[in-house]
């Protein structure tokens, strides 16, 4: 019994590091976000500085919130452990492309040696977008985190318009009844 889950431990740590194998700066794709429907990501770096790079796109007037979190895991003999210094949002331009010389810087946050970063920006055009995670892995075997991306509607400013108008016509509404109850 002993034997077997030794073995399992073993294969499982091959295969961690087999995926760790040149991901210290890697760049993920995680398609499209959309309003109301959290986007999940998670990322293995090796031990040292990494800077992982996310592309996704964003639907029109959304303020969207970003983190990441470490994800402490210790196995026989090897510990995964990641710090970070700095999350950062980006547009990709009208290219769509990271790095296509016409991306715009939009938000950053910076909490050197935390287990987690946080990062809001909003509202935003639709589009393509990326976030750049700057950290270390700082355990034996490197480190492991997660991370999610969210978008909540923003409403129109015509919205509150319509809001405020029907408030008003009920207050007129409620004032008429007053004046008719009291004749």
């Amino acid at each position: 019994m002993k034997n077997t889950l030794l073995l399992k431990g073993a294969i499982a740590t091959g295969v961690l590091f087999a995926a760790m194998a040149g991901a210290n700066a890697a760049t993920y794709d995680l398609q499209a976000v959309s309003i109301g429907v959290p986007k999940s990501f998670q990322a293995i770096v090796g031990a040292g500085l990494f800077g992982d790079t996310f592309t996704f796109t964003l639907p029109t007037n959304g303020g969207s919130g970003y983190s990441v979190i470490d994800f402490p895991l210790t196995l026989p003999g090897f510990v995964f452990s990641t710090s970070f210094s700095a999350i950062t949002l980006y547009s990709a331009g009208t290219n769509g492309v990271p790095g296509g010389n016409d991306d715009t810087l939009l938000a950053t946050s910076t909490t050197p040696g935390n287990g987690s970063l946080t990062l809001a920006f909003g509202p935003s055009a639709s589009g393509a977008y990326f976030i750049d995670i700057f950290g270390r892995g700082e355990g034996t075997a490197g480190g492991l985190y997660n991370g999610s991306i969210s978008v909540t509607a923003i409403p129109e400013p015509e919205n509150y318009a319509m809001l405020l108008a029907g408030l008003g016509v009920m207050g007129a509404i409620a004032m008429r009844r007053n004046k008719s109850k009291s004749s």
